[in-house]
């Protein structure tokens, strides 16, 4: 008999070839099991039992998605090899970088955001052809870094380009023209002149509407910015002049910031912003005007004049600003003529008109009736008259402090027609006694400061709803306050007597008070029943008086369960100080 050896690929031939096909299906299903992962290395054919690679990730990043590399704040200095050709997101911020490898980046063709906000990257390790292959690319921000001139080219895809703060000297018509679907551009804080900015260089971007230039070195307000513009924003820079509709085309602009620049009236004409029918909010602050601006649009909401060196306000430059909620006239050079009678009447809907720090002598006269805030310190005025306030009965906020107010020039009745009056502000002056006539919903009443000598119950009288007093700073002396003074001040929260000549506490202190000041005084001593009247204090300073070891007696704060801060620091000896069992503790130095 002649045996056959086995030999692969030569089989015996008695031995039926579906037998061996059998016996090889049984082996297989009887056999161990591959380990996980194997199936697909031995079969790949088998892929519903498969499991995906892991993932590539640059060493010390982290890949919290597919489309996505973290890389933020490791200082790097080399830009990480290994990132995946999926990655949509790539975050290389607060590194080191000097440079980007024009090898690497192209091969990330489906990058959507690219962050390289705050390294040492160069103009010169930015290749001029780094961004070609970014046909994806829809943010970049660069800001923080060293470039000396922007790139030259950036992708047709871009929506957000964010240059700012570096030095910047020149930008080109392809590096952010030709972008139809770019919206905002950053390029503050760099060092570009008018020179650096070529005319054609948002030539084909109809659909930016956020553009900052400030902090550079333009000397005039560019031509041949985007029509689409709705914030421009040219702040700190040296702008002198903007030339004649340079402004022409921007029909949806509604915030234009040109503060701090050099502007002069022979730098605006009448057509500036006559074409602005959208703008709502203009800053003109920091500059040299000596007027009002003219033909300002009837769309004018807030006006920013401040700083500026106005003389006078003429009627007929804010006619045609109906619409104007905030004139803001701060620190100008209005005396008193500078504010005619009825100049700003037309601005039927004028909230606020901010005039502090110039040279006014009285209130202006014929003020919009529906003006809810006026705000009027450091000037010089002297007198209140009886009618000098009376057309403003929405007059919710009133500032007059540090003028020149005596006593004996306020009318009784000057604040009686102010009855939605809710802060009162008459510091600094130089009052001797309370004004008469305040109205009964006042909130908050300022007269620290003053010369004041004595309260008198009756002028305080009927303010059921005051919740803050300051009296700081006069020459009030326990005898000065007459009794009944807190009756009817039933709401008061905070009570402001420091820098006074009182001796003791003031007895029959409103029930409601939370904040008591009595620093800066001459309190030798704090009775047992100094506070009887007060259950619902919180705080009280007693700073820099006369008190000793043993001069608060310890009953003193026995009733005051919500007692949380006593301030006895200053004094000629340490204070002893006993909080009741369950009140909060903050402790302060030299207090409890």
């Amino acid at each position: 008999m002649v045996t056959w050896c086995p030999v692969w690929g030569h089989p015996d031939p008695s031995v039926p070839l579906q037998r061996l096909s059998l016996l090889l299906l049984l082996l297989l299903l009887s056999g161990p099991r591959p380990t996980p992962g194997m199936e697909d290395a031995a079969f790949p054919h088998m892929g519903e039992s498969s499991q995906p690679p892991p993932r590539a990730c640059p060493p010390r990043c982290s890949c919290p998605r597919a489309d996505t590399v973290d890389c933020n704040g490791l200082d790097l200095q080399v830009f990480p090899d290994n990132i995946t050709r999926a990655a949509q997101h790539l975050s290389l911020q607060n590194n080191q970088l000097q440079e980007l490898p024009y090898n690497e980046l192209s091969r990330l063709s489906s990058l959507r955001t690219l962050n390289l906000h705050n390294n040492l990257i160069s103009s010169e390790g930015l290749p001029d052809e780094a961004f070609e292959s970014l046909t994806q690319l829809q943010h970049i921000y660069v800001a923080h870094n060293k470039l000396s001139v922007a790139p030259q080219f950036l992708p047709r895809s871009l929506r957000v380009a964010d240059l700012a703060a570096n030095q910047v000297t020149e930008i080109f018509p392809l590096t952010f023209g030709e972008k139809p679907a770019l919206r905002s551009v950053y390029l503050h804080n760099n060092q570009l002149s008018n020179a650096g900015l070529p005319p054609d260089a948002f030539h084909g971007s109809e659909a930016v509407v956020t553009l900052s230039l400030s902090s550079n070195r333009l000397s005039y307000l560019p031509p041949s910015l985007p029509p689409s513009l709705e914030r421009l924003h040219l702040q700190n820079n040296f702008i002198s002049k903007v030339p004649r509709g340079a402004l022409s085309r921007q029909t949806h602009l509604r915030e234009l910031y040109l503060q701090h620049n050099q502007l002069t009236d022979s730098g605006l004409d009448a057509t500036t912003f006559s074409k602005l029918r959208h703008l709502e909010y203009l800053d003109l602050s920091h500059n040299q005007l000596a007027s009002v601006p003219a033909a300002l649009p009837r769309s004018l909401a807030v006006l920013h004049l401040g700083r500026n060196c106005i003389q006078w306000v003429e009627a007929a430059r804010l006619r045609g600003a109906r619409g104007l909620r905030y004139l803001l006239l701060q620190h100008n050079q209005l005396g008193a003529t500078g504010l005619p009678a009825g100049a700003l009447r037309p601005l039927r809907g004028l909230h606020t008109l901010h005039l502090y720090g110039n040279r006014l002598e009285r209130v202006p006269l014929a003020l919009p009736r529906r003006l809810r805030a006026l705000v009027l310190p450091h000037n010089h005025v002297t007198a209140l008259g009886a009618r000098d306030l009376a057309g403003m009965p929405g007059l919710a906020e009133l500032n007059l402090a540090y003028n020149r107010l005596v006593s004996a020039h306020v009318h009784r009745r000057a604040f009686r027609p102010l009855r939605a009056l809710r802060s009162l502000d008459l510091a600094g002056n130089r009052l001797t006694r309370v004004p008469g006539g305040l109205p009964g919903g006042l909130h908050t009443l300022r007269l620290q400061r003053n010369q004041l000598r004595a309260l008198e119950p009756e002028l305080l009288a009927g303010l059921h709803e005051l919740r803050e007093l300051s009296l700081a700073h006069n020459h009030l002396r326990i005898g000065d306050i007459g009794p009944g003074t807190w009756h009817e001040l039933q709401a008061l929260q905070v009570l402001d007597l420091s820098h006074n000549e009182l001796s003791f506490v003031p007895p029959d202190l409103p029930e409601a008070l939370e904040e008591l000041h009595l620093q800066g005084n001459r309190i030798g001593h704090v009775g047992s029943e100094a506070f009887l009247s007060t259950p619902r204090l919180r705080a009280l300073f007693l700073r820099a008086n006369r008190l000793h070891m043993t001069s608060i007696a310890p009953e003193a704060f026995l009733g005051l369960l919500h007692l949380s801060v006593v301030d006895t620091a200053g004094n000629p000896e340490q204070v002893l100080v006993q909080l009741p069992p369950t009140a909060p503790r903050q402790p302060r130095a030299g207090g409890s």
